[in-house]
């Protein structure tokens, strides 16, 4: 299980149905160590902090294992190629990772990342992303945030539990929490109760 890519990205606007709107969901691909402290990374903004950010919402990482998805839907959407890679950061995840989906996450699990300058970052599974309208428009179709309900490949958002670093490379520890709430679990029943179309 390890870090593939670190992603920040500042709120801007966008033109979104014809009006427009404030989002921080294209994040981009940072080099070296970024630095993460109770409210995030280093360097990210979130323009809605009502949904996205703050404490229990700090980090959302996403597993790189569903870009291949991402990409072929994205291409029958005819938004992109068939051979256009998903970029880091597009889901707007801040940290892209590999060897670890949500199937092998529950609520309270602790990803814990290498020690720099004697601080060794700690990341709690909090919750599942619940997808909306921006997702949509920065994936480039109507029916983005549909797919990912169906999909279940939401991503986890986690709350900071020790600040410290991370950067592209690093390897996760995972330390099971209390095992009582699966991520996925918790995400099927907010889609259930909040009826994504």
């Amino acid at each position: 299980m390890r870090v593939l890519s670190v992603n920040v990205g500042t709120a801007r606007p966008v033109q979104i149905g014809g009006r427009t709107v404030m989002t921080a969901i294209a994040k981009q691909p940072q080099s070296g160590p970024v630095a993460i402290g109770p409210m995030g990374l280093a360097g990210d903004e979130q323009a809605d902090p009502t949904v996205h950010g703050g404490l229990s919402k700090a980090v959302y990482a996403y597993p790189s294992e569903h870009l291949a998805f991402w990409r072929t839907v994205r291409a029958q959407a005819r938004v992109a190629g068939w051979d256009a890679e998903v970029p880091p950061g597009l889901v707007g995840e801040n940290l892209t990772l590999q060897g670890l989906t949500e199937r092998q996450l529950w609520i309270g699990d602790r990803l814990h990342l290498p020690a720099r300058d004697g601080q060794r970052a700690v990341l709690v599974v909090s919750e599942p992303r619940q997808p909306c309208f921006k997702f949509n428009a920065a994936m480039g179709f109507a029916q983005a945030a549909k797919m990912m309900a169906q999909s279940g490949f939401c991503g986890s958002y986690l709350a900071v539990l020790q600040p410290g670093w991370v950067q592209a490379g690093d390897v996760i520890e995972l330390e099971p929490g209390p095992r009582e709430l699966a991520l996925p679990e918790l995400f099927r029943a907010k889609m259930h109760r909040n009826k994504v179309d």
